[in-house]
């Protein structure tokens, strides 16, 4: 669904700058991963490999967004820059 969304974005007159498309395709990665990883190791289900105590998020996911967030500020005031007529 995430990228069904990411790849539509073209058709939205207002999400059709390369820079909307990079930023959001980085994000939609992301939650690629967590999926895989949040969903099988660190959520209790049926279908999980995690214990049956919560464990508690590590530190790298708050740096990760973090990072992706700077990044993205960083980028669209770069991009800015370029695309000025």
């Amino acid at each position: 669904m995430v990228y069904a969304f990411v790849l539509h974005m073209r058709l939205v007159p207002g999400l059709r700058s390369r820079w909307a498309f990079h930023v959001a395709t980085m994000f939609a990665f992301c939650s690629m991963v967590m999926t895989y990883f949040g969903v099988n190791y660190y959520l209790s289900g049926l279908h999980s490999y995690a214990a049956g105590d919560p464990v508690p998020v590590p530190a790298w996911v708050y740096i990760g967004i973090a990072t992706m967030i700077t990044l993205s500020a960083v980028s669209y005031f770069k991009f800015k820059t370029l695309t000025k007529k």
